[in-house]
């Protein structure tokens, strides 16, 4: 069997509430994903996906437990390291876009390139102009529309053909024809570039297009019952 794309195994994550009591949001026993697999996640606000997310890219470290993404540890490295493991082989669809307010929608593209190592203007403004931004390059956040914001994220995502791409309610801020159009580019992009693709939403009829969809809760759950997590 193949490396896998990401592997979770005994992952931990809590919080402390304001009254001082310690609240467990994540608790996986164990979650693959396959490189080329597209899988969906579904839960309800508050519960604890954008948690698991921000675990998988590095943003946040887990309390116990190992994170492998692209064959590297990251409970192991240094922020620094995983910075650079996420510039790397982690593209990120935030649900709250991130865009860089002072850049144009190409310069927000090509930083996530600069991160990475090596800037590609021409592919920049292919992805743009793939998610349908071509006359909008040189405006900033301020001066598009949520959607469109919502669109330069992911383009930046894809810019640098990462390994795992990681998509927070994508389409959540996008009209239905935009929307089904945004999911089928990313999937689209994933499948030309053999990547994995984790991809979290509350509409039905997006997680019913994936082969694998699964619910937060699963994961969590699976621990009680003593078996793997959901494949």
């Amino acid at each position: 069997m193949s490396a896998p794309c990401l592997l979770l195994s005994g992952v931990r994550k809590a919080f402390t509430a304001p009254d001082g009591e310690r609240h467990v949001v994540l608790d996986v026993p164990q979650f693959r994903i396959d490189a080329g697999e597209q899988v969906g996640l579904q839960g309800p606000s508050g519960s604890g996906k954008t948690t698991l997310l921000h675990v998988i890219a590095g943003l946040l470290r887990v309390d116990a437990g190992s994170v492998e993404v692209a064959g590297h540890a990251l409970e192991t490295l240094s922020e620094g390291a995983r910075d650079r493991v996420r510039a790397r082989h982690v593209g990120y669809v935030f649900q709250t876009f991130n865009l860089l307010p002072g850049l144009s929608a190409l310069e927000n593209v090509a930083v996530a390139m600069h991160f990475a190592g090596g800037v590609d203007l021409a592919r920049a403004r292919a992805l743009l102009d793939r998610v349908g931004l071509a006359d909008r390059m040189d405006h900033r956040p301020r001066q598009l529309s949520v959607g469109q914001r919502q669109r330069v994220a992911v383009a930046r995502a894809l810019a640098n053909q990462p390994a795992l791409v990681l998509a927070d309610e994508p389409t959540g801020n996008l009209d239905e024809r935009r929307a089904a159009e945004t999911l089928a580019l990313i999937r689209e992009a994933c499948r030309e570039r053999g990547a994995a693709l984790l991809l979290v939403s509350h509409a039905a009829n997006v997680l019913a297009s994936f082969p694998r969809s699964l619910s937060l809760r699963d994961l969590n759950r699976a621990r009680e019952s003593g078996v793997e997590g959901p494949r």
